[in-house]
């Protein structure tokens, strides 16, 4: 299944990006560890959801995207601490986070 201009590849690739530059905001404000744990999840739904383009089954395809989906997770779960603890979360970061959750279920789902 060739995923190149599908909008998962499309919306997790530029989601990544914006973690990037998120993540040079949290270290400009001394938020190492922070940076970091979130640069980690939020790249690797990209990644994940590439290697599951050449996955050897279907089995493997949909593993990766559930490793994908549990990284989005997990960026959604480091994006509440930061706001919980009074930093400063850009609303679409947010949105972006949440609209990659619901198409990698659908992808899951539907595989």
């Amino acid at each position: 299944m060739s995923l190149d201009n599908s909008p998962i590849r499309i919306k997790s690739f530029q989601f990544a990006c914006e973690i990037v530059h998120f993540s040079d905001i949290l270290k400009k404000n001394k938020d190492f560890e922070l940076a970091s744990q979130i640069l980690k999840s939020g790249t690797s739904i990209g990644a994940n959801t590439r290697e599951a383009q050449r996955g050897v089954s279907t089995k493997d395809f949909k593993n990766k995207f559930g490793i994908a989906l549990k990284e989005a997770d997990e960026t959604k779960y480091w994006l509440k601490i930061l706001e919980a603890t009074g930093r400063d979360v850009p609303k679409d970061l947010k949105d972006k986070c949440e609209e990659l959750i619901r198409i990698l279920v659908a992808i899951i789902k539907n595989s």
